[in-house]
């Protein structure tokens, strides 16, 4: 029997044991990951180099981005390496630090897409006191505790998890250290306080979510008030995009809470961790530079296109 104190790594599920497919992952995951990069880049200099774009909005997207591009650099990085150089092994601190990171970056991005959509409630439904609501220091205060809230979301969780004695073997059957993988390998009598804490994350997600749908209720009351339609879709047109990354967040994090448990790893396992650990951060800067023509105009400037 081994516990957390003489485990030193874990062992990564790998798509496939065919090498040609292993280089076909590491190709795929690859032109993924180096889409994301770019794509959240030039969201981020696009705004950073624009000055007429220095607004709440904008801050809080340029924030967003670094977000995406933390969470998805935690984990698909290293299954890269393991297809490139045919293992599956990860240390006990990188399975701690993946965890820690994921967390903290997956945490911190629902609390500011929140926070995203209270900016469009005070721009909405409050519009002459939105510069005073949404000034510099008010937004710095909102990210920065957005920010704090997932570091410290991160640390009760991880450090919950880890504190876990580990008794089923070290095979985490995903393509990274993922919760739920781990507590499989816990001893019965020890997960519960980390189950636990898995409700209270629920908790928080759900308060979290029924903020943002009551903010657009109101937000659609006020849209249905303006008297011109070219009024309405305007400024339905500013909260398209947010409304598109909340719905996809929130469908791919549902998806992968409600899918069947097995004790063997499954097809979609994979899948599911695919869709809400890499297709958001891959998605987000493609709603936002296609739903948002103010963001499109600069990116076609930025990359010279017409």
């Amino acid at each position: 029997m081994s516990n957390r104190t003489i485990m030193t790594e874990f062992l990564l599920l790998g798509f496939s044991e065919v090498r040609e497919l292993q280089i076909l992952h590491f190709v795929v995951f690859l032109v993924i990951y180096l889409a994301a990069l770019m794509g959240n880049l030039l969201i981020f200099m696009a705004i950073a180099f624009n000055h007429h774009l220095h607004t709440p909005m904008y801050f809080f997207l340029i924030n967003l981005s670094v977000l995406d591009l933390g969470s998805i650099s935690v984990t698909v990085p290293k299954s890269i390496a393991n297809s490139l150089i045919n293992t599956k092994s990860i240390s006990y601190a990188g399975c701690v630090t993946q965890v820690f990171f994921l967390l903290f970056l997956v945490g911190a991005d629902f609390s500011l897409l929140t926070i995203m959509a209270y900016d469009r409630y005070v721009a909405i439904c409050q519009p002459l006191h939105y510069e005073r609501i949404m000034n510099i220091r008010a937004c710095v205060k909102m990210a920065a505790g957005a920010w704090i809230s997932g570091i410290l979301y991160s640390v009760l969780h991880t450090g919950n998890t880890f504190a876990l004695t580990f008794c089923g073997g070290n095979m985490v059957h995903q393509f990274f250290c993922e919760i739920p993988q781990l507590l499989k390998l816990a001893c019965s009598d020890s997960y519960l306080s980390e189950v636990g804490v898995l409700a209270f994350s629920v908790c928080l997600v759900l308060g979290c979510f029924v903020f943002i749908i009551v903010s657009y209720v109101q937000i659609f009351k006020s849209v249905l008030r303006i008297p011109s339609k070219q009024g309405r879709k305007k400024a339905l047109s500013t909260c398209l995009p947010h409304l598109t990354v909340v719905s996809l967040f929130v469908c791919t994090g549902v998806f992968a809470c409600l899918k069947p448990t097995s004790s063997f790893p499954s097809a979609l396992d994979l899948v599911v961790a695919v869709l809400y650990s890499v297709l958001p951060p891959i998605m987000n800067p493609i709603i936002y530079s296609m739903r948002n023509k103010e963001m499109k105009a600069v990116l076609k400037r930025l990359t010279g296109c017409r």
